[in-house]
């Protein structure tokens, strides 16, 4: 991975840069409090909060057939089992079918437009699935009923609710081999009806906010499904910034709907920090989750009590411009959109993909980068007082039959990248639904950051590229 620029830049300037790499994988985890001065906030664009777990294999599954030019592929089907960090289990159904799972992979909760869901006029009705089909209806007696069954095992229940999934995430001709399980997902896919997409398990809106010492920077509304979060406190008291509501009273917990505000005191030295929250809830069925290794995207079918969290960042200045960044997934633009709001005194103005961008003080922008599917991405934003946020991740937003066929070829692991280029390896994989028999796609990710000029070093007007 490429190192971050380290010179500052000169008052009322910021400066980006987009480094070429193979793949990153996981999310920093973000402290309470920093403390005021240079701060480096590191942030993946899955989303601002949620769940974040570990995939643990396929548990409950059934076989399949994809049928698919004029062959008859063999898969499993089922359900996949997630660890929540900080406690909690997680039961899901991929919406991928020919991208395997890599193992151990690690899952962010996910909105759908950062996902192959994107514009699929059948997510809604995927999520009618999950939420009449097992584990959810866990009576089975009840469910082969109503599928016109003489009985279902779990095995039947995963596998048909599966298949009846993938013909909507992918498009696929798939069938279950069971004649229970298959009749089950016919069952499914017929009745299925459209839903809207569930509310996020825990997120902060906006999840970065700027302004000047002396102030209460925010607010930062709190979205969650719980009945309540703690707030963590600060991590250096001396700093003096604390959290609180609009009032100036301290908070330590909050609830859905609730205002939060950085309160830094007037003579803090210009820096950053960041607040994080936390709640103990059931995920929402039908939530997404993608990984930052290009593992199949997963849809939630099922959650224990688990932890979420959620992280904002505040950045403050005493005179020039005072940026908040921020960056999300849009997959409908095939891009990451970065906003910056500027609530300093001076326009914040930088470079990015050949065009320069200033925000002028008390405005906001939106810039959608440009990416291409399955490309890794990593640059880094840098403003005034050594101000700097860098984002990292993968676009992956289609599906193998939404991207016209070209197949799908991923990593195990993370490999370095080369300012001049990308260097690779190759590693075994996962075979999709941890199938012996599934034909998947084995080789190396790609990033393809050098083709239409995607590969690219941007900085101030008149400097030089830095090589690494």
């Amino acid at each position: 991975m490429l190192s971050s620029f380290s010179a500052s830049p000169a008052r009322g300037r910021g400066r980006v840069r987009l480094a070429a790499v193979t793949l990153v994988s996981g999310l920093l985890a973000v402290g309470a409090l920093a403390g005021a001065g240079t701060a480096a906030a590191d942030e993946g664009p899955q989303g601002h909060g949620g769940a974040t777990a570990t995939i643990g294999g396929l548990k409950t599954s059934g076989p399949a057939v994809i049928h698919e030019n004029g062959q008859d592929l063999p898969v499993s089907a089922g359900l996949f089992e997630m660890s929540v960090d900080n406690g909690g289990t997680l039961q899901t159904y991929c919406i991928d079918i020919h991208t395997p799972t890599q193992k151990d992979a690690r899952y962010q909760e996910t909105p759908w437009s950062g996902t192959s869901l994107n514009g699929n006029p059948d997510a809604g009705r995927i999520r009618w699935i999950l939420q009449n089909s097992y584990p959810q209806v866990n009576d089975l007696a009840a469910l082969a009923g109503k599928a016109g069954v003489s009985g279902l095992t779990e095995q039947d229940a995963a596998a048909g609710t599966q298949v009846a999934i993938w013909r909507y995430s992918d498009g696929a001709e798939v069938d279950a081999v069971d004649p229970e399980a298959e009749k089950l997902a016919d069952y499914l896919q017929r009745s299925a009806r459209d839903l809207d997409e569930p509310e996020a398990s825990l997120t902060l809106d906006p999840p970065a906010v700027s302004g000047h010492a002396g102030e209460l920077l925010g607010p930062v509304t709190v979205r969650t499904n719980a009945r309540g979060v703690s707030v963590t406190p600060p991590a250096e008291a001396a700093n003096g910034v604390i959290v609180v509501d609009r009032d100036g009273n301290e908070v330590t917990t909050a609830t859905d709907g609730a205002e939060l505000y950085f309160d830094v005191p007037e003579d803090t030295a210009d820096g950053s920090a960041a607040l994080t929250v936390q709640a103990s809830t059931t995920v929402p069925v039908g939530r997404a989750f993608a990984s930052e290794t290009r593992s199949q995207t997963q849809i939630l079918a099922g959650s224990s009590e688990s932890t979420v969290s959620a992280t904002a960042t505040a950045n403050w200045a005493e005179t020039g411009p005072a940026p908040a960044l921020s960056a999300e997934k849009n997959c409908a633009e095939g891009g990451v959109d970065i906003t910056a709001v500027n609530k300093g005194d001076a326009p914040f103005t930088f470079e990015l993909m050949g065009s320069t961008h200033s925000i002028e003080a008390g405005a906001s922008q939106t810039v959608t980068i440009p990416l291409q599917e399955d490309q890794a991405y990593d640059f880094t934003i840098t403003g005034p007082n050594g101000y700097e946020k860098r984002f990292h991740g993968v676009l992956d937003c289609r599906t193998q039959s939404s991207a016209g066929g070209e197949s799908t070829q991923t990593l195990s692991e993370p490999s370095p990248a080369t300012a001049g280029g990308i260097t690779s390896t190759t590693a075994d994989l996962a075979e999709t639904g941890a199938s012996g028999a599934t034909p998947v796609i084995v080789g190396v990710a790609i990033a393809l950051v050098v083709a239409g000029g995607a590969a690219l070093v941007l900085v101030r007007r008149k400097q030089t590229p830095e090589q690494h």
